[in-house]
């Protein structure tokens, strides 16, 4: 008969054995050692992200995690752990201490360049060319994850290979550190649109990503815009010299006014659908104009709020003001009518030809108003546009105050890194990871017969758990659940086969069979905090009297739940009871 008996040198030996299964403290930062079993990132990745997610609510920032966390492991939190146990742990924390800053470790900045590498960032994992569908790349967007193989997700794998928070945390300032030198030396952070605005439907870290490569590039092209303009300038003056004071007209250059004046254009960008200038018959010319702020959705939403608040115009009454001289600097002789009519054409009515004639007939009429009309709310006295074009000066986009400080809005991002609450780190970092696996177990599983009905049932449980649901890490443990479902579906697809097609009741196992032949992974950090605890479910006890079905009693039920409903089962991330073993 087995009997429950506790060695200290037989813990020592488990601990090792358990972490030679799993990568170093520090994983390695070579992306060309994915193998075929490692095309969806490993289970015990989002386990570790999952801890994460619950032990970071502790704390309100990095920096408070790090500070708090200086002074003790986070394993000690671990409750009802044996003296010889801790004894272990004290030997790990010593060795913690002697790794005092991440920065100094060779592997670390190997993982940094390989995180920021842009050249690491084409090559993506060993997927099927045509395997993956648009519909199925639809879901890190479902969930409010990032874009596949994208700089957050491939962020997201690495702090999910370290062991404690503290290394977790002290990753994530190098790579704002990181972040804050590349915009310094104005350049794009690999693996994130160079210039596109944020995308609402990912999560926030990406978003915030996107504004800085946005940012560099405006940087680039303002100063681009300037040498043009600059360029246009001394032109300009070439031809007066070169001329003796008898200028080359060219009506991309010059524009003649009403009084018969010949005057720069500046800032002009291309002309505009063949629209002519109602008092002086030029050619209208599209302005270069100043690009709007870069809103993220945290942004978005303060600015909604500030706006019911104040009943303020936000930055659209700024935004017009600019354009108005941005046009006035293009096209000189310009009235409002024909800014409205580049800028706001319903605001513009043309008059019928027959109109036009019967005017023209019998010599009456204004001339502008022969032409057309603009719109009652245009009309109105003490209407807003013609007050803001009173006031607008001739001035070049590139010449005015920019409506949006890049600096400012950069610098307020890398600071919000620095003091982001871990818990919101994790969490995106989650998300992001699990909609990479799901996405690409798919191109598979959706094609085998035998699994795609749990697979799209553990796929629904996916997005009806995290779409719009701010609270859903309450439900992570769950999540990760899932996650090695369908990670076990697609490693081993007969076995789960076979136990799917089992009875629900089969004949109890041999005495003193090992129960939970897929254990679940020991934790290295964090603690049985009470976000960890919970009683267990009843499959779970159920599974206890017939260890034969309790490898995947619950991970596989015969009746999946319905997505509302959370998965029974055990908590995943509960570490070990004791450390008795079986002699």
């Amino acid at each position: 008969m087995a009997v429950p008996f506790f060695d200290e040198n037989v813990y020592q030996m488990q601990l090792k054995n358990a972490e030679a299964k799993c990568p170093e403290t520090v994983p390695s930062g070579d992306s060309s050692e994915v193998n075929e079993t490692d095309v969806i990132p490993q289970g015990y990745i989002m386990k570790q992200l999952a801890i994460a997610v619950e032990a970071g609510k502790k704390f309100s920032s990095m920096k408070d995690l790090l500070v708090s966390s200086r002074s003790s492991s986070p394993i000690k939190e671990r409750a009802g752990l044996t003296l010889s146990a801790m004894k272990s742990l004290v030997l790990r924390e010593k060795e913690d201490k002697s790794i005092l800053e991440l920065s100094a470790d060779e592997e670390v900045l190997s993982l940094l360049y390989s995180l920021f590498n842009a050249e690491g960032h084409n090559a993506r994992r060993n997927i099927p060319a045509g395997s993956l569908t648009p519909t199925m790349a639809t879901l890190p967007r479902e969930i409010h994850g990032a874009p596949l193989e994208s700089f957050v997700v491939k962020l997201s794998e690495i702090i999910g290979k370290f062991k404690t928070l503290r290394k977790m945390g002290l990753f994530w300032f190098k790579v704002v550190a990181e972040l804050r030198r590349l915009w310094s030396q104005g350049k794009h952070v690999p693996g994130i649109p160079m210039d596109e605005i944020p995308d609402l439907h990912s999560c926030l870290l990406y978003q915030q990503l996107q504004v800085i490569n946005c940012c560099i590039s405006r940087k680039r092209r303002r100063i681009i815009a300037t040498e043009s303009l600059n360029a246009v300038i001394r032109e300009l003056s070439s031809n007066v010299e070169a001329s003796e004071g008898k200028l080359v007209v060219s009506p991309i250059l010059y524009a003649r006014v009403s009084s018969g004046e010949l005057i720069p254009r500046l800032g002009a960008d291309h002309p505009f659908d063949n629209l002519t200038m109602l008092e002086t018959g030029e050619l209208v010319f599209s302005p270069v104009t100043q690009e709007g702020p870069l809103l993220t959705e945290d942004l978005i939403k303060e600015t909604e709020e500030f706006v019911i608040r104040t009943g303020s115009l936000g930055a659209g009454c700024s935004q017009l003001l600019s354009d108005m001289q941005a046009f006035k600097a293009a096209n000189p002789g310009c009235i409002l009518e024909d800014f409205v009519r580049w800028h706001s054409p319903p605001d513009w009515t043309e008059n019928d030809l027959s109109d036009e004639s019967k005017d023209a007939s019998f010599g009456c009429g204004d001339p502008l108003s022969s032409r057309g009309h603009l719109s009652s709310r245009m009309k109105k006295e003490g209407n807003l546009w013609r007050e803001l074009w009173e006031t607008a000066k001739p001035l070049p986009a590139v010449s005015q105050t920019p409506l949006f400080d890049e600096d400012f809005a950069v610098e307020g991002i890398l600071n919000a890194l620095e003091d982001i609450p871990p818990s919101q780190l994790f969490e995106q970092l989650f998300l992001s990871l699990l909609g990479l696996g799901f996405v690409i177990a798919e191109a598979t599983l959706s094609t085998d017969c035998n699994l795609s009905k749990l697979f799209y049932e553990c796929k629904d449980y996916i997005v009806v758990t995290c779409q719009g649901n701010n609270n859903w890490s309450e439900k992570v443990d769950d999540l990760c659940q899932v996650y090695e479902t369908m990670e076990m579906m697609l490693l081993n697809p007969e076995e789960v086969i076979k136990i799917i097609k089992q009875p629900e009741d089969t004949s109890t196992a041999a005495a003193g069979e090992p129960k939970g032949r897929f254990k679940r992974l020991t934790l290295y950090f964090g603690g049985k905090g009470k976000h960890l605890k919970k009683p267990l479910s009843k499959d779970h006890k159920n599974s206890e009297d017939n260890p034969s079905r309790q490898s995947f009693s619950s991970l596989f039920s015969r009746k999946p739940p319905r997505p509302e409903i959370a998965f029974p089962a055990e908590k995943l991330l509960q570490p070990e009871e004791n450390d008795w073993t079986l002699v």
